[in-house]
Formats: structure tokens, sequence, C-alpha cells
């Protein structure tokens, strides 16, 4: 389907591209964040609500909440320029990569003691087979 120059698509197709499912596409729609047209009861993806999908879901690999990734999209919308969006992006980066740093050192602390106690637990297990 093709409408005044512009990439139209339907929901499986749109699914099927960006490696979801169509309820995916619809959960989106119902918070806001993408705005299909319709044509009659069929829903119908733009280039635009594409690209906006995009967004979405490396927001979400990347940790961002719903609430963050509709305010990146808010802006974008606002300020054709992006220049806001991009600054608040790189600051909400900055601030995920610094809590991600927190995590990596817990995780890596953690599993040092687990490693330990794996040692301990095993030395108890060769003692106790032994006597």
């Amino acid at each position: 389907m093709a409408e005044e120059g512009n990439d139209l698509r339907g929901i499986q197709q749109v699914a099927s591209d960006l490696g979801v499912t169509t309820r995916t596409l619809r959960f989106y729609e119902d918070k806001g964040l993408i705005e299909p047209r319709r044509v009659g009861t069929t829903r119908v993806y733009t280039r635009r609500e594409v690209g906006r999908m995009h967004l979405i879901l490396r927001g979400k690999r990347l940790g961002f909440s719903l609430r963050e990734i509709h305010e990146f999209l808010d802006l974008y919308d606002a300020d054709p320029k992006h220049v806001e969006q991009m600054r608040r992006l790189a600051t909400r980066a900055r601030e995920r990569a610094d809590e991600l740093e927190h995590q990596k050192i817990a995780i890596e602390q953690t599993i040092v003691e687990l490693r330990q106690i794996e040692r301990e637990a095993l030395e108890r297990v060769e003692t106790a087979s032994h006597a």
C-alpha cells in the first residue's frame, strides 16, 4: 500500500519487520506511544510510526521506562531540531550507564561471593566423604 508518498504497512508486516508481535504494537498504541492510521478497521503504519517503534524498542532494550520513552518521543515531536531531546537523552543515557556500572559491580561482587560459597561447600563435602 502506498499513499501520498508515505510507506504504509499493515500490522502483520510491521510486527514481522520489527520482530515483535501484533499484541506488542497494540500495547504501545494503547499507551499512546504510536498512533497508526485507520483504514476502516485496519491499522496501517506510516514510516513515522515504524521509526517511533524502532526508538521505543531501543529504549526498552537500553532499560528506559515507558514514561522516559514517551518523554523522548514527545520532545522529538516538539523540537524540530531535536536539541532538547538530544540533551535530555544524553543526560538520561549517562544516568542509565552509571546505574548499570553500579549493578555490574554488585553482580561481580555477588559472583565472587557465590564462587567462595561453592568452594567452601565442596570442601565440606570432600571432608565429610573422607571421614
